[in-house]
C-alpha cells in the first residue's frame, strides 16, 4: 500500500475507536483497497498497451531489415545477370543450338527465376515513353525529342512498389511504322 492509503486506513481505525460504527470502518478500508486495486489496474493496461506497442515497433524494424537485406543480395545479383545476359548474346549463332550453351541459357533463366521469387520484376522499357523515375537516359538519338526509349544498354528492374535500379536507356523519336 502507499503511504496514503496507509493513513487512511489508520484514520479508519481511529474513528472505530472514538465510537463511530463498524460498517463507516469497513467503507474507508473498502476505499482504500478499491483505489489500490484501480491504481494496480491503471498501471498493468499502461504496461500491456507499452508491450504492444514495443512488439509492433520490433516486428516493423525486422521487418524492414529483411527487406534491406534483401535488396542488398539483390543488388548485389544484378550484375552477375548482366554479365550473363551479356555472354549469352554474344555466342555465334551457329553455336546456339549446342548443348552447353542451351544448359547455360537455362541456369540464367533459373537465376532470374530467383530474382523474380525474390520480388525483383524487369522495367519493360523498349518502346516505352521516357519515364525519368523509371530510366536513365545515357544516350539520345541526335535531333529527337527523346520522349520514347529506343534501346536499353542495362535492364531495370523493380522490387514490389519500389525502384531497385532504373533501367539504363536510350531516348529518341517513336518509330513510324
Amino acid at each position: 500500500m502507499t503511504e496514503t492509503q496507509t493513513k487512511q486506513v489508520e484514520e479508519a481505525v481511529a474513528a472505530t475507536a472514538d465510537g463511530e460504527t463498524e460498517g463507516q470502518v469497513d467503507g474507508a478500508e473498502l476505499e482504500a483497497v478499491i483505489a489500490e486495486r484501480d491504481g494496480y489496474l491503471d498501471h498493468l493496461q499502461r504496461t500491456l498497451a507499452e508491450f504492444a506497442n514495443f512488439r509492433r515497433r520490433t516486428e516493423q524494424e525486422r521487418a524492414t531489415a529483411r527487406q534491406l537485406a534483401g535488396r542488398d543480395l539483390l543488388l548485389q545479383m544484378l550484375p552477375v545477370l548482366d554479365d550473363f545476359e551479356r555472354a549469352m548474346a554474344s555466342v555465334p549463332e551457329e553455336q546456339r543450338e549446342t548443348g552447353w550453351v542451351a544448359g547455360t541459357a537455362m541456369i540464367g533463366k533459373k537465376l532470374a527465376a530467383i530474382l523474380e521469387r525474390a520480388g525483383a520484376k524487369p522495367i519493360e522499357a523498349l518502346g516505352q515513353p521516357f519515364d525519368p523515375a523509371l530510366h536513365e537516359a545515357v544516350a539520345t538519338d541526335p535531333g529527337s525529342s527523346g520522349e520514347v526509349v529506343v534501346e536499353v544498354y542495362q535492364t531495370g528492374y523493380k522490387l514490389g512498389d519500389g525502384l531497385l535500379r532504373p533501367a539504363m536507356v536510350k531516348t529518341g523519336d517513336k518509330p513510324v511504322a
